[in-house]
């Protein structure tokens, strides 16, 4: 048993949707949350800098005593993760690996779709994964650079949010089975994705795949927290304003918490 919080970092509030699915499937974990909403979103800066954000992101987490550190961001994981795991002796999970994974799974003609920021797709990171494990695999990669600000402006349910999706997916729409929802800020425009692409077609959220891999890392290293009834702390940071952050962190999680601005 390990009583110790998990570590959760993101561009801004889109690893929320990790978080919620990690509450909901292991309740009795512990989180501590930093969100870098003032430098968002990474999709578009040069990998370098979205490195070094990355690592002051880490270096904040290890500061709070955490056991595992998840990148509940595509960007980050794209760029930064490998590093961070070789250097890290504590568990490091990243959101792409789980998200291909359950797209070959669900795509019934081998034909997908990931969507993700600039960089994520620069990097190409989905296709090179979905390609290894399933070679015949026919992916589609397109880069929506407009979604990751509509959600950290909470525009994410707004007549603006329909018709940015609409312009930005309507070449997608139809060629693919199976779309990878490849950033964790997207998850909160599924509804209007959906529907742009059809009720046939599968999404995968990325995080949610990510929240049943920390559980099995958590059994595979034994450091699950105890089942006490103490009420658990969890813990939310930002590097903007603690108020825009808790507006939409609570829409999204359905419970009050508390939001502490940081400087890194």
């Amino acid at each position: 048993m390990d009583n110790r919080p998990i570590g959760f970092l993101d561009s801004g509030v889109g690893g929320l949707t990790v978080a919620r699915e990690l509450m909901r499937q292991l309740p009795h974990e512990e989180i501590v949350y930093i969100g870098d909403s003032a430098r968002a979103p990474y999709g578009p800066r040069p990998a370098q800098q979205i490195k070094e954000y990355t690592w002051q992101l880490v270096n904040f987490l290890l500061t709070k005593n955490v056991k595992m550190i998840v990148f509940a961001c595509n960007t980050a994981t794209a760029v930064a993760w490998e590093e961070v795991k070789a250097k890290l002796d504590i568990p490091v999970l990243g959101v792409i690996l789980p998200g291909a994974s359950a797209a070959i799974k669900a795509s019934k003609s081998g034909r997908i779709g990931v969507l993700g920021t600039a960089m994520t797709i620069q990097m190409d990171s989905y296709r090179k994964k979905i390609q290894a494990l399933s070679p015949a695999a026919q992916v589609e990669s397109l880069a929506c650079p407009k979604f990751v600000p509509l959600v950290e402006s909470n525009n994410y349910q707004s007549s603006l949010a329909k018709k940015v999706v609409y312009e930005t997916l309507r070449g997608m729409a139809g060629k693919v089975d199976t779309v990878v929802l490849g950033c964790t800020h997207y998850p909160l425009l599924r509804p209007i994705i959906q529907n742009v692409m059809g009720k046939d077609v599968t999404l995968i959220d990325s995080g949610a795949e990510c929240a049943r891999d920390i559980s099995v890392l958590l059994n595979y290293f034994e450091i699950n927290h105890s089942r006490t009834e103490e009420p658990l702390n969890h813990r939310f940071y930002t590097t903007a304003s603690p108020v825009a952050f808790r507006l939409i962190a609570e829409n999204w999680l359905g419970k009050d918490i508390d939001v502490e601005h940081v400087e890194l």
